[in-house]
């Protein structure tokens, strides 16, 4: 028989009960709000947007915590052009300069590798980029896009997907007759949180045994000359050649004279003729990491978003690999 404190017991279980079922719901739902948020951010964020959209955004007085443009021009060393410089005489009106060089790894001698999750948060963070902002790169190459792909990876390897590349670059913007300034914009910094996505970074190591396992394709994308190892590399002490196995896609193949991006249809055409599985695993080279993220980029736009980096790429490969696996027409590497 069910004595009065048995009953007091069982009622006072009971509403525990309810109130900790009542916790989890909640608990539950924001958990459902805050992925589906996410998710949907991703979905809805283009990996492209035109410069009319960008043009139209400045006019709205769009530009501020949630929409952020980032000028991310880069060039080689050996072209004498300073990038900062002139991105201080002209730029996108609200737009702020993302340094590659600058945001890196500064414990290795090899160029603009990978910066730290924290590092990154840091830099990102001051840039007034929050998670729930999107970012909008470009750059100020003759080719349309040279670098902003590269940025535009950075953003989805640390786990920010609201980023997009501005189609064409400064090249288009000019082209339509939008407005620049050297008017210095200000952003107020903001917190940033980042987590590598590993599996999208490969090293020296991971390069070496895919030559026998083959569990990734290779494509790399300088010009044909270089990957041949006919044309001289940019960088001094390193002669041009291959990766065994690689694929030559040199990165203006998928730019059109304007300097925006092939269709889709163009594109998947590209990578067929080329003989790239867009269906399998793909990683991505070239000079040092910065153009290979435009193979990354076109193959999000045919429906393959996984492309793997490496990120010490050629000059890290040349310096050191075997002499038989650099595979060149030209002097290749000696012992």
């Amino acid at each position: 028989m069910e004595t009065p404190l048995d009953f007091q017991l069982n009622l006072q279980a009971e509403k525990w009960a309810r109130t900790f079922f009542g916790i989890s719901v909640a608990l539950l739902t924001v958990c459902i709000f805050v992925c589906a948020r996410r998710l949907e951010m991703a979905v809805q964020t283009k990996a492209l947007v035109s410069a009319r959209w960008l043009a139209d955004a400045i006019k709205a007085n769009r530009i501020g915590p949630n929409l952020r443009v980032l000028d991310s021009s880069w060039y080689l060393p050996k072209l004498l052009r300073n990038a900062k410089k002139d991105f201080k005489q002209r730029h996108i009106p609200g737009a702020l300069f993302f340094d590659i060089d600058h945001c890196s790894d500064r414990n290795t001698p090899l160029d603009h590798m990978l910066p730290p999750a924290r590092r990154l948060t840091e830099y990102v963070g001051e840039l007034g980029i929050g998670n729930n902002t999107h970012v909008i790169v470009y750059d100020a190459s003759e080719y349309g896009a040279f670098s902003a792909p590269r940025v535009w990876w950075m953003f989805r390897v640390f786990g920010h997907d609201s980023v997009s590349v501005l189609d064409g670059g400064l090249k288009k913007w000019l082209s339509e007759g939008h407005f620049v300034t050297d008017e210095k914009s200000k952003a107020e910094p903001t917190e940033f949180r980042a987590t590598l996505n590993r599996s999208w970074v490969k090293t020296y190591e991971d390069m070496l045994k895919n030559i026998d396992t083959k569990e990734f394709q290779v494509v790399d994308a300088r010009p044909a000359g270089r990957f041949l190892g006919v044309d001289p590399e940019p960088r001094d002490n390193t002669e041009p050649g291959h990766i065994p196995g690689s694929i030559s896609m040199p990165f203006t193949s998928f730019l059109g004279p304007s300097g925006e991006l092939l269709s889709p249809d163009q594109l998947k055409e590209l990578f067929r003729q080329a003989g790239v599985d867009l269906g399998r695993p793909i990683c991505v080279t070239c000079g040092s990491g910065v153009t290979a993220c435009h193979v990354a980029l076109a193959a999000h736009r045919c429906g393959h978003p996984g492309v793997a980096v490496y990120d010490g790429a050629w000059s890290e490969w040349y310096t050191r690999a075997a002499p038989e696996n650099v595979i060149s027409k030209g002097r290749g590497k000696h012992r």
